[in-house]
């Protein structure tokens, strides 16, 4: 091995050992199950922070106007602020909660995902800030092809 790989190996593994103590995951599915089986959004939100009483401010969600296939529509969120926690949701399949993102200091909060829609709805972004309040962000689009059912 040459010395320039070597060092390059070492200080690659130094930093990964470095924020590999910072990392953590929570299992919502496991700490919050009524979240996951929530048929609405207003009740999974709940089930999830505690409360429903969002602030419709500081989250963005784009998505097209109207998707082609409701199998892979693709969502994008972005956040102005600092937050605990960044939630995806839509009220059409039978579960209305998607995924939920925990943040840390270091994390930029703007995801890119794509998600399946059975037909035209609405797709949300809920955040608990660090001052405890939720902030709620929504887009309505058409689905010409439903995802789950085709």
């Amino acid at each position: 091995m040459e010395r320039r790989s070597f060092l390059k190996a070492g200080a690659t593994a130094a930093a990964v050992m470095a924020v590999a103590p910072t990392l953590s995951a929570v299992d919502h599915r496991k700490a919050q199950p009524d979240a996951w089986k929530a048929k609405n959004v207003k009740d999974a939100i709940k089930a999830l922070y505690g409360t429903d009483a969002t602030v419709n401010e500081k989250i963005n969600v784009k998505t097209p106007d109207t998707a082609a296939n409701g199998g892979a529509v693709p969502v994008e969120v972005k956040c102005d602020g600092d937050f605990e926690s960044v939630a995806i949701l839509q009220d059409t399949n039978p579960e209305s909660l998607v995924i939920v993102f925990d943040q840390n200091e270091a994390s930029i909060p703007h995801y890119q995902i794509k998600i399946k829609m059975k037909q035209s709805g609405s797709v949300y972004a809920v955040a608990k800030g660090k001052d405890g309040k939720l902030y709620m962000g929504k887009k309505t689009l058409n689905v010409a092809l439903g995802g789950c059912e085709g």
